[in-house]
């Protein structure tokens, strides 16, 4: 299918929709690398006028990968609810823009169900039709809540990541930097650490030392250690505790191969830990096991994008997220690199576009709000996207100590920008980690005590007598 649009009396032809798509999309650096970006504004002016009168229903005859060569696209056709599009699929995208843009003003909307009804092609579609406030506005007014050993994703409640990388894996820095961050009222949304050795033994040794620290001092939360899911499962074989299994997806079956994972370890891995979870004498008060983390440009990185523009990709990512009902979805926005995402305009927008994708399409969704070194941005530009998604819903962000990960190598946000943006926003940790907050006197008001208090005190010798001299 061509399409086709006039502007100021030059015809711009789009052969078709995944080259409509792609020419329609805001300027990204991984676009032009990948020779599928608009040429001209011009262009992309033109692109986006004739992809506001494409009906909604093309996307579902028209995919923009084939279904036949890449199981993504087959996961997406399988998973679509006819049903729950029909009110829709009369719509074309700029009408759904508009809808989007005035729903749940006079009445109220139902989410689940529009969620259901939305592919994301359509998702990404209708994000290119929004402005940076419209993706706010929107967003701001869906709420995806998931539970797991607490709840996230309640209105007025902004969970934390506490982050506590070491470039060791050594468990006294891992759980000294982790009770800094408890001290600051981070770490509702989950203790996850990127460990530096993909090995089951080190792997199984972080899990189980910071499972020991949950118990101890009674946590609410959900620890989990962001080895490859392969690595996760085994040991869980071993009888180790894993509260989320994480790993990291994309858009296409080929960039999924080159992480070295398929749908199928997805799904025999999140039966491994529902069943584990099942035999665990903990008060689970939820199912959701999983945690995907994803970013524009990984299907680009790994070649295997099709032709297929980063943000249409990212979508596509969510729609092997959702298959796996997640407690955690967050897109990395500014960690692949310049390459991909040059500056802050175009990090900016895409975490915008991201979160409000991901909410679209029903997930519980975060973001590590970062940039790499090389990038043209800085820690201004991520405190521009913090307030930005705070004001979006956004369920939670990265707690890293002084916002520099120094075993990742990148720079995201801190303790103290999670405070800054409850404060700022009257917003609240998960429900039952705040009752844990306060009942060990870690809270002044609404306000983390910090490090400097008896009680923290306190809490950092008894989590520190876990560590072997």
């Amino acid at each position: 299918m061509r399409f086709s649009h006039v502007v100021r009396n030059e015809r711009f032809d789009f052969p078709n929709l995944r080259d409509l798509l792609a020419k329609a999309n805001e300027e990204k650096s991984g676009d032009r690398l990948a020779g599928v970006a608009a040429t001209s504004e011009r262009q992309r002016v033109a692109a986006k006028l004739a992809l506001a009168d494409v009906p909604l229903k093309t996307f579902v005859d028209d995919p923009v990968i084939d279904p036949g060569v890449d199981d993504v696209s087959q996961l997406i056709l399988d998973t679509h609810d006819r049903a729950a599009f029909s009110p829709f699929s009369s719509l074309t995208v700029g009408e759904f823009r508009d809808w989007l843009v005035a729903a749940d003003i006079d009445q109220p909307v139902d989410w689940p169900v529009v969620q259901k009804a939305i592919t994301p092609e359509m998702a990404a579609a209708a994000a290119r039709l929004m402005s940076n406030k419209d993706l706010v506005t929107v967003a701001s007014r869906i709420r995806n809540v998931t539970r797991c050993r607490n709840t996230l994703g309640e209105r007025g409640v902004l969970g934390i990541r506490l982050q506590p990388n070491h470039p060791a894996d050594d468990i006294g820095g891992i759980i000294l930097t982790t009770v800094e961050g408890l001290l600051y009222g981070c770490g509702d949304a989950v203790i996850g650490i990127n460990p530096v050795t993909d090995s089951v033994d080190s792997v199984s040794s972080i899990l189980s030392s910071i499972d020991r620290l949950i118990a101890k001092l009674g946590i609410p939360t959900q620890a989990c250690c962001l080895a490859h899911v392969t690595t996760q499962m085994r040991c869980m074989e071993r009888g180790v505790p894993v509260d989320l299994v994480f790993q990291s997806v994309a858009g296409t079956q080929e960039a999924n191969a080159s992480f070295g994972v398929t749908l199928s370890q997805l799904r025999e891995a999140r039966e491994m830990a529902i069943e584990q979870h099942r035999r665990r004498d903990v008060p689970w008060i939820g199912e959701q096991v999983m945690y995907f983390e994803t970013g524009q440009g990984s299907a680009l990185s790994a070649e295997a994008h099709h032709g297929v523009d980063q943000l249409t990709l990212e979508a596509r990512a969510y729609a092997v997220a959702r298959a796996f009902d997640p407690f955690l979805v967050n897109t990395v926005v500014g960690f692949i690199g310049p390459e991909y995402l040059y500056d802050e305009r175009q990090i900016i927008r895409a975490g915008l576009e991201d979160h409000f994708m991901g909410k679209l399409l029903g997930l519980p969704m975060g973001c590590d709000v970062c940039y790499t070194n090389h990038a043209e941005a800085d820690q201004n530009s991520a405190d521009n996207l913090l307030v930005l998604l705070s004001a979006a819903g956004c369920n939670y962000f990265m707690g890293v100590p002084c916002g520099d990960d120094v075993m990742l190598s990148y720079q995201s946000t801190s303790f103290h920008d999670a405070a800054a943006m409850r404060q700022l926003f009257g917003l609240r940790p998960a429900p039952e980690f705040a009752a844990w907050l306060t009942r060990n006197s870690l809270t002044l008001g609404d306000h983390p005590t910090g490090d400097d208090s008896a009680a923290g005190r306190k809490l950092l010798a008894s989590a520190m007598s876990l560590v072997d001299p």
